[in-house]
């Protein structure tokens, strides 16, 4: 399985909660989620997510300390790859402007994105 597959609504909250901690138990996962499931349902999660490339463990004691797998940037690029790919015909453009039409973005990321573009033309990219 790879870390590009597809995963579950479930499967992304633990993700983040691991990449917001750096590092947790499934305990401290389960805590960290809103309306968890059983502590071995999260488990169980925690183990798949291992299966699918995207966490790993380390033991300390007799517990498992879990880990994401792979740098958060390189998740964000995975999957915004996938986005791009599947929603806007592999178009960046497309996704770009789709996220400028939104109104969702400040006047801060506005600019922040202006200088972006700018500077990816002046080193001809």
């Amino acid at each position: 399985m790879s870390p590009g597959e597809t995963l579950s609504r479930r499967e992304r909250q633990i993700l983040d909660i691991l990449y917001t901690k750096g590092s947790a138990t499934a305990a401290d996962v389960r805590e960290a989620m809103a309306d968890p499931p059983s502590y071995s349902a999260v488990r169980a999660l925690l183990r798949i997510l291992e299966e699918k490339g995207h966490a790993r463990h380390q033991s300390q004691g007799t517990r498992y300390v879990y880990l994401p797998a792979v740098p958060r940037e390189s998740a964000r690029t995975s999957a915004l790859s996938r986005v791009v790919s599947t929603f806007f015909d592999g178009s960046a453009a497309q996704a770009a402007a789709a996220l400028v039409d939104s109104g969702s973005l400040s006047e801060e990321e506005l600019s922040r994105l202006s200088a972006l573009i700018e500077r990816a033309r002046k080193e001809g990219r």
